[in-house]
């Protein structure tokens, strides 16, 4: 029997009416799953619902899409008309610059739609793991926005590469009260066994934080297909470390259709956990997402 989901993590958008920058501007940017000009057209709602067939997704965490940086409220306008048009997405993670002047009205303006749980912001990061330059979240600027976030009772979507997941631990020592989520599984991009080591060091750092969650989803590689061979180990040292109880499978849907359908990713994750007990199951697929996320 397939569990009911919760998906931790998607997106829609429509570039014809809005401003992506990545998905409007000339030429696209790099981007880590190669070439994503398939990405660039609208996917809305019904879009997401094709594609999940004949999953049973009965939430959703819409998160940010790397909208018009001028204006970062209208994302949330943008997400208040598609609820009331369709019901969906269930909740809000929404941006805000936390380094900039304006981020405490931001924020402000942000916490005041009753959808929004979180905010994300991606940290300043380095390209590769040898670079050992301080990443964002050691900037004092964006530090000071980031506690503001407690003020308005908002959680924190991370996304940043595993060679900084110190910097990560640092934060959650520093803000203990503060529910931080990882994204996309801390990126574990480089599958080498230098890299595999690596990534789970970092990942053992930050899961010695009880205030840090995570996603386990973008675990795509360019031009490869998303297959539980390649995945399986993945998926279950980062319930090893962090837990069952602060693990969510998502989708990241559409970004991660570049290298899977929804059914083959999610169809793998049930593969991966088949041996669970069905509440543990459950709680990965849909109970965790909606405590944490409060889609009660």
């Amino acid at each position: 029997m397939r569990l009911p989901i919760a998906d931790a993590h998607q997106h829609f958008w429509d570039p014809r009416v809005n401003y992506h920058p990545w998905l409007c501007d000339e030429p696209p940017i790099p981007f880590r799953y190669g070439d994503y000009r398939a990405l660039r057209r609208p996917y809305l709602p019904a879009d997401y619902f094709a594609d999940a067939k004949p999953n049973d997704v009965v939430k959703t965490v819409y998160v940010e899409t790397e909208w018009d940086p001028r204006d970062p409220v209208g994302e949330t306008r943008y997400v208040e008309r598609l609820r009331r048009d369709t019901g969906f997405p269930t909740v809000m993670v929404a941006p805000a610059r936390l380094d900039h002047d304006d981020v405490a009205d931001v924020l402000e303006q942000q916490a005041a739609f009753p959808f929004v749980r979180g905010i994300r912001h991606k940290p300043r990061a380095n390209g590769a793991p040898d670079d050992a330059a301080p990443g964002g979240m050691t900037d004092a600027k964006w530090r000071a926005g980031f506690a503001l976030l407690a003020r308005h009772r908002l959680r924190f979507d991370l996304q940043t590469p595993w060679w900084h997941l110190a910097e990560a631990a640092k934060l959650a020592d520093d803000f203990p009260a503060m529910q931080i989520i990882l994204n996309h599984t801390g990126l574990p991009a480089d599958r080498s066994a230098e890299g595999i080591a690596g990534w789970r060091r970092a990942m053992a750092t930050l899961a010695a934080r009880p205030s840090v969650a995570v996603k386990i989803s973008g675990l795509g590689r360019p031009g490869q297909p998303w297959t539980v061979e390649a995945n399986r180990d993945v998926v279950l040292k980062t319930i090893e470390l962090f837990g069952v109880d602060r693990c969510m499978f998502a989708s990241n849907f559409p970004v991660d259709g570049l290298c899977g359908t929804f059914d083959a990713i999610f169809s793998g994750f049930r593969a991966i956990v088949h041996g669970f007990a069905a509440t543990d199951r459950r709680k990965l697929f849909h109970d965790n997402a909606v405590r944490i996320y409060s889609m009660e």
